[in-house]
């Protein structure tokens, strides 16, 4: 019982968090079905699968993070896991695009429940890509030092605004890099080549946004964790 204790000691604040973002997922799915029961529409069922993409990067980085832990398996389990992630990682803050169905409220409930519905979906997919990030992050931090790490964030910034204008606009899918990756670089590099404005603003916007919004969490947590240094070493000086 005592080493059962220890260990979620050890790791309370990951399983804290993967509690959480289950929860949040819970009540989105429940804000669908209770949407569904009381107009006899499906209108936003189609989140739930989006919200099942998203979870999946989590999952991946989640056990990349616990597996990496170990050395043994770090050079084999790390790069195909990383490649997996990078694949499907844009599913998460995707699901922030799904905003602009708002434009297409029925009049079935109100405006401010399909706005609230949105957002639960919005958010708990942009947290699920940020913690995952942050776990692949800390991966790199770990064995190849703080900078490549940063570096790393940065460049899965841009890629992730390309691949969420790719799925919104373009209407390409995670998978399609698996079942019809020729076609899909092709036409990325295309893109790529001959950019729109409207997809230069895009990218610029998104990634700025993604980037913003992650290191300002980012340096939360940190403050948290320097807070908490400073409350020990004042309470190791009165002692």
């Amino acid at each position: 019982m005592n080493s059962l204790l220890e260990r979620f000691a050890h790791n309370k604040y990951r399983l804290t968090i993967f509690g959480l973002l289950s929860g949040a997922s819970v009540i989105c799915v429940a804000l669908v079905r209770f949407r569904a029961s009381q107009t006899g529409s499906s209108h936003y069922a189609f989140l739930i699968w989006n919200l099942f993409l998203a979870w999946i990067p989590f999952l991946i980085a989640y056990f990349t993070y616990t597996a990496s832990i170990s050395r043994r398996w770090l050079y084999i389990i790390v790069p195909a896991s990383a490649f997996l992630w990078l694949i499907f990682f844009p599913n998460a803050p995707y699901i922030l695009t799904d905003l602009q169905h708002l434009s297409n409220a029925g009049i079935e409930v109100p405006v401010w429940f399909d706005v609230l519905l949105l957002i639960w979906f919005a958010f708990t997919g942009l947290f699920l890509g940020m913690v995952s990030l942050f776990l692949m992050q800390e991966i790199l931090r770990r064995e190849f030092g703080r900078w490549f790490g940063w570096g790393f964030v940065f460049v899965v910034a841009g890629l992730t605004s390309i691949g969420v204008y790719m799925g919104r606009f373009l209407r390409w899918n995670s998978w399609d890099i698996l079942g019809n990756l020729s076609e899909m670089v092709q036409f990325t590099l295309y893109y790529i080549l001959h950019p729109t404005t409207r997809s230069l603003i895009f990218a610029s916007l998104f990634t700025s946004f993604f980037l913003f919004v992650y290191l300002i969490l980012y340096a939360f947590g940190h403050l948290l964790l320097e807070r908490r240094t400073e409350s020990t070493t004042i309470e190791s000086t009165s002692q």
